[in-house]
Order: structure tokens, then C-alpha cells, then sequence
């Protein structure tokens, strides 16, 4: 299951390794395309980086920081640092190969 990022557990999950984060609101017809996608890639590479997800209505200021114009929005992490944005809804596929290419 992704988690559930908050300004106060952001940092710290994404400070080591790789970290995919899905930025979505829950009235947001593609993030709800999205999100089961997400989940796929959650329990698939459980172990092997995080994946999290960040409600932009609960955490504007998390969507601010990153420059989050659109959602869906995901940002590829690399130990704590974004390393590749994505706009719209991506496929599996594609997010799992920036995943373990990163």
C-alpha cells in the first residue's frame, strides 16, 4: 500500500533511496485512474523504493514546495532529491522503468 505523506513524515520517508510520489486530490477524475496504478507499484516493489502518495488539499504546502501546478502529478525522488517529474496520468509500465532505472 502506498503511504500516506504528510509535511510531517515527508523527509523523512523519502531521504534514502528511491521514492516515487503521486500528487492527487480525491475529486481528480486521471488521479483516480492513478491510484490503483500507484497501488500496483506499492506492494510490487515493496522493499525496493517507496511510493507514496500526497493529498494536495491536505498538504498545499508540500504541493507548493515541489511546484505541483496539475495533478496528477509524480516526482521520482533519488535520497531526498527530485530527480523526474511527470504531468498526467502515466502508465504502469512507464512509472515501474523510472522507477528502477532511477
Amino acid at each position: 500500500m502506498a503511504v500516506s505523506l504528510t509535511k510531517d513524515n515527508f523527509n523523512q520517508s523519502i531521504e534514502s533511496g528511491v521514492a516515487l510520489v503521486d500528487f492527487w486530490a480525491p475529486w481528480c477524475g486521471p488521479c483516480k485512474m492513478q491510484l490503483p496504478i500507484v497501488e500496483e507499484l506499492a506492494t510490487e516493489l515493496e522493499g525496493q523504493a517507496v511510493i507514496g502518495k500526497i493529498n494536495v488539499d491536505d498538504q498545499p504546502e508540500l504541493a507548493a514546495q515541489f511546484g505541483v501546478m496539475s495533478i496528477p502529478t509524480l516526482i521520482l525522488f533519488k535520497d531526498g532529491q527530485p530527480v523526474d517529474k511527470m504531468v498526467g496520468l502515466q502508465s504502469k509500465d512507464a512509472l515501474k522503468a523510472k522507477i528502477t532505472n532511477a
